[in-house]
């Protein structure tokens, strides 16, 4: 089965600020009936849905989509990992088989904040409670989750977005070594996605992005990568097709089997 492991879905409103000028051609709404044409064009089976409003009702609807359409595969969503009865909360979505995990927006955050102790009983009740996490970061933050992720060598995670290089400067050693040093854990994986929005919007080739793919490839092995198109954000850089065909020129055989699907599978025990 071929999983698309990063997308998302929204009613767009004003209030969404990071969509800014320049990303303007995503300035409307995009619903699951907007994305199965893709996914079938593209002979994806499948699709996990993502979370970008940090509020229980953005939980909730990406819930109510998943029972609605079978091809949304599972939700990553997002809770207060912060809140006093976080291990209640928890124990409720466990009733919610689509629910497979959760995600904060860390990159808007300093690096520091995941580290709170608060927040750091959150990560050990998802742990307790058999959820994932998709850690949302640049690469200033790296070294903060290396300290978070050493705390935690039984909890499931997955880097969104190779941890955002960046590949508009072509600057690759200190975000390198700080994959390098992550990979290390077993627990963790790492989304081939969003490559095409840290590159340049309008010039960017496939040769561009080849060093770092290299990076990830060689650091996590084809075991623990698992593409995500993130569409529609990808739009402001290119089509969904181009997101596929990144990962279908760089790998082949078994290792694009894994890579494209059967790594979700298994991290998010689909």
């Amino acid at each position: 089965m071929r999983i698309d492991a990063h997308q998302h879905f929204w009613n767009y409103t004003p209030g969404m600020d990071w969509i800014t000028d320049d990303m303007s051609v995503i300035r409307k709404d995009f619903f699951p009936a907007d994305l199965l044409p893709l996914l079938q064009e593209n002979d994806i089976d499948g699709c996990i849905a993502v979370q970008v409003d940090q509020t229980d009702q953005e939980t909730k609807y990406l819930l109510q989509l998943a029972a609605t359409y079978d091809f949304i595969k599972s939700v990553v969503g997002w809770i207060d990992l912060k809140a006093p009865d976080i291990i209640s909360q928890l124990e409720m979505y466990q009733h919610y088989p689509a629910l497979k995990g959760f995600r904060h927006i860390l990159q808007s955050e300093p690096p520091e904040y995941m580290l709170q102790k608060d927040f750091l009983r959150g990560i050990g009740a998802l742990q307790t409670t058999g959820f994932t996490y998709d850690i949302l970061v640049y690469p200033h933050h790296l070294s903060a989750v290396d300290e978070l992720i050493k705390r935690f060598p039984n909890q499931p995670f997955v880097i969104d977005h190779l941890a955002k290089p960046y590949i508009s400067t072509h600057d690759i050693d200190g975000w390198k070594k700080d994959m390098q040093r992550i990979s290390a854990y077993e627990n963790v994986y790492c989304k081939v996605s969003g490559m095409l929005t840290e590159a340049n919007w309008k010039q960017w080739r496939q040769s561009d992005l080849m060093p770092y793919l290299d990076v990830v490839a060689e650091a996590f092995g084809t075991k623990r990568l698992l593409f995500g198109s993130d569409w529609p954000v990808c739009l402001v850089a290119g089509s969904y097709q181009d997101t596929v065909t990144i990962v279908q020129e760089y790998f082949s055989g078994d290792e694009l089997t894994d890579v494209m699907g059967e790594n979700a599978i298994r991290f998010y025990n689909l």
